[in-house]
């Protein structure tokens, strides 16, 4: 049986009368094969054209593999000082491949390979890391699969670590940004390198290929793709007020204009949506009556802030609803999801939440479940 209870949150949110009755303009429409935007702040998707729909990473691969570098120093087995030697396997470089221009006379350190990679898109410094994690670009690939599967990128699988077209090497805009996001989220330290616009090796300096970290003052980062079969790509991140933002733009005709619909896609969500902190985390939202432990209400809410985005002027015409699960029997643990906080915006679902206790609660005695057992029969 479920409980539910319904009601306006008075305290968060202003009253009816105060809301603007203003309709969300359209999204604009992009000259891409899929976009979307993703609210950072909220974990919201504003936008989505064909973000689900499979198509070809191209350099934006090397998101996976800066994620991979990132963790290995995480993890104490590199350090951005370490110096590596680079294979002749590793330059062996295709056609019109970017890279560093790494010399295999020449040692590099980590921190260097990771602006060749990040700023220059070098594949030759894929591949020295991808060895030098793994061994092999192809155990190298194996981790990125792996990964891909941890951080719920279910529409995604690599065939090597540089991007180039394969049968088997392709992602959704969705993954993309998911990967995007946990960038900014897990390596705040490192995300910074996104942001220069150039970088000199081998007394060869190179541009960032983001247009926009010129032309947006708020963009600082991410990544730029492109093959013939891929078009032109981008993953954009831009803060504005402690809000940040992802847009994901896959298959342009141009490099200025996988800049321009960036911008148009990172523009429409700062204007048209605002995000607010609903709940704070490890503070009770609501008590919820509980059988059979020593206490007969458990406090529920939330184990992390709770941001939302909606659109400006609609915060007043969002409700919330809260279900538990009940009977809810002891014994509860602290972080147990105990049911969900659903909201509707002008009558219709928009977002919903999981509920946990935020104490545990331990069997009572057996004279007090006794007495509980007898109760719930009347329930």
């Amino acid at each position: 049986m479920k409980f539910v209870l319904s009601f306006l949150a008075a305290l968060l949110f202003p009253s009816p009368a105060q809301a603007q009755q203003t309709g969300l303009p359209p999204a604009p429409s992009l000259a891409a094969k899929s976009y979307l935007l993703y609210d950072f702040t909220s974990s919201q998707i504003l936008v989505n054209a064909n973000g689900n729909g499979r198509v070809e990473p191209a350099s934006l691969t090397k998101l996976m593999t800066a994620y991979l570098t990132f963790t290995a120093l995480r993890q104490n087995k590199l350090t951005l000082e370490q110096t590596v030697t680079p294979s002749a396997e590793a330059l062996l470089i295709q056609g019109e491949e970017s890279r560093m221009f790494l010399d295999k006379n020449k040692p590099v350190t980590i921190a260097e390979l990771l602006r060749g990679l990040i700023v220059q898109s070098g594949n030759d410094a894929v591949r020295v890391l991808a060895e030098t994690i793994a061994g092999s670009e192809e155990k190298f690939v194996g981790l990125m699969n792996r990964e891909t599967q941890r951080l719920d990128m279910n529409d995604t699988h690599f065939a090597n670590a540089t991007g180039q077209p394969h049968p088997q090497h392709y992602t959704t805009a969705h993954d993309l940004a998911l990967l995007a996001a946990a960038i900014v989220r897990d390596f705040p330290d490192h995300y910074p390198i996104y942001s220069l616009r150039e970088y000199q090796y081998n007394n060869i300096k190179q541009a960032n290929r983001n247009r926009l970290l010129w032309i947006d003052p708020y963009v600082d980062g991410m990544n730029t793709g492109y093959t013939e079969s891929a078009g032109f790509c981008l993953v954009a991140s831009a803060r504005r007020d402690n809000r940040r933002l992802i847009s994901v733009v896959m298959g342009a005709a141009s490099d200025s204009l996988r800049a321009t619909e960036s911008q148009k896609l990172l523009n429409y969500g700062f204007q048209y949506f605002e995000a607010v902190r609903l709940y704070q985390k490890n503070q009770p939202v609501a008590s919820v009556r509980l059988w059979k432990g020593t206490e007969d209400k458990i406090k529920v809410g939330f184990r992390s802030d709770i941001f939302l985005s909606v659109p400006k002027g609609q915060l007043a015409q969002l409700k919330a609803t809260m279900e538990t699960q009940q009977p809810l029997i002891a014994p509860i643990t602290g972080g147990q999801k105990v049911g969900m906080m659903k909201l509707a915006l002008g009558g219709k679902p928009y977002a919903e939440f999981p509920l946990v206790a935020l104490e545990p609660v331990p069997l009572a005695n057996v004279f007090s479940r006794g007495w509980d057992n007898i109760r719930l029969l009347f329930q």
